[in-house]
């Protein structure tokens, strides 16, 4: 069974030693039975000291990484399967680097037209050296409140904050260092938040139905986006068409922008009077029971299965 005809044989990648790791299993059971369910041979791994020699003994006929965090979204994994000449689904090594650092992915969308809000990148070693109590007086001097903060490199919001009170932020600040040693520091802006993802089997990016969501506790953490019943999600999103239109047009930039492929997740901010903010975007979105993009594909045409047998195949042949 060649690559170039066919995808049969697929390895999902799951787990990791990152602190996303309970999500990427779940996302990588949930993938699994997908591929099944559409025919595919798979097979789960874990990312241990065994999985290269694996790969070179025998290698599949595609990976499906769903490594979230560090080291499956930074674009090590990524530069490993490319080294090994293993065709996987998503975004490469370069592209993945791009993307996982928050502000310059800000940084170079900003420059292509979209909206973000103001942010500040501060290391640990730097807030601590020169003076932290005048450096977070800087911060709300600059940015205002209330603010945000989160690891510049990381996801599943962890380490997620919204400050509202300057006092809030020392405990903020520490709290986001636990999970990662450089912080952003970002305005925040009001509004309704929305995820869109972004699909490519071939034929150009396209926009998926954006999905807008509403957080019982009014914040999209961790226990928000993981704890079933915890969020509402509307998909598709409520919003006038202009704003609508504008979503899935900053999706597919993102996407375009940063280089990447075969499937993303850009993360928006819809405020009051229906300017979209760029927030981040994933290369390895969650594919959880409560993730975003199988909402987003169950409300489109065709099916989780149907979606991931299309990417698993167009990757396989590059």
């Amino acid at each position: 069974m060649s690559r170039a005809t066919s995808a049969g044989r697929v390895i999902v990648l799951a787990g990791g030693l990152s602190h996303e790791r309970d999500v990427s299993l779940r996302s990588g059971r949930r993938v699994s039975e997908a591929l099944r369910t559409g025919g595919f041979d798979v097979e789960e791994r874990d990312v241990d000291a065994s999985l290269l020699t694996r790969l070179q003994a025998d290698p599949p006929d595609c990976v499906v990484p769903l490594l979230h965090g560090q080291d499956g979204e930074d674009g090590s994994l990524q530069e490993i399967l490319g080294l090994l000449d293993v065709p996987y689904v998503g975004a490469t090594a370069a592209a993945c680097r791009l993307a996982f650092d928050k502000s310059v992915a800000k940084s170079l969308l900003a420059a292509a037209g979209v909206v973000t809000p103001a942010s500040v990148v501060l290391p640990a070693e730097v807030f601590r050296e020169l003076g932290a109590a005048t450096m977070m007086d800087a911060l709300v001097q600059r940015l205002g409140l209330p603010l945000v903060v989160k690891p510049n490199r990381g996801g599943s919001a962890l380490g997620f904050h919204v400050v509202r009170d300057a006092g809030e932020l020392p405990s903020a600040m520490v709290g986001c260092f636990s999970y990662g040693p450089v912080a952003l520091v970002e305005q925040y802006v009001a509004g309704t938040e929305v995820a869109v993802g972004v699909v490519d089997t071939g034929a150009g990016p396209v926009a998926l139905p954006a999905v807008e969501i509403r957080p019982d506790s009014g914040v999209y953490d961790y226990s928000a986006r993981y704890t079933a019943g915890a969020t509402e999600f509307i998909v598709p999103a409520q919003f006038p068409d202009s704003a609508t239109a504008r979503c899935a047009e900053v999706a597919v930039i993102a996407h375009t922008t940063l280089g990447l492929r075969d499937l993303s997740r850009s993360d928006l901010i819809v405020s009051a009077d229906g300017t979209v903010w760029f927030l981040e975007v994933n290369v390895a979105p969650g594919m959880t029971e409560t993730s975003l993009v199988p909402l987003a594909v169950e409300e489109s045409p065709g099916s989780l299965a149907g979606l991931l047998g299309e990417l698993v195949r167009h990757a396989s042949t590059r």
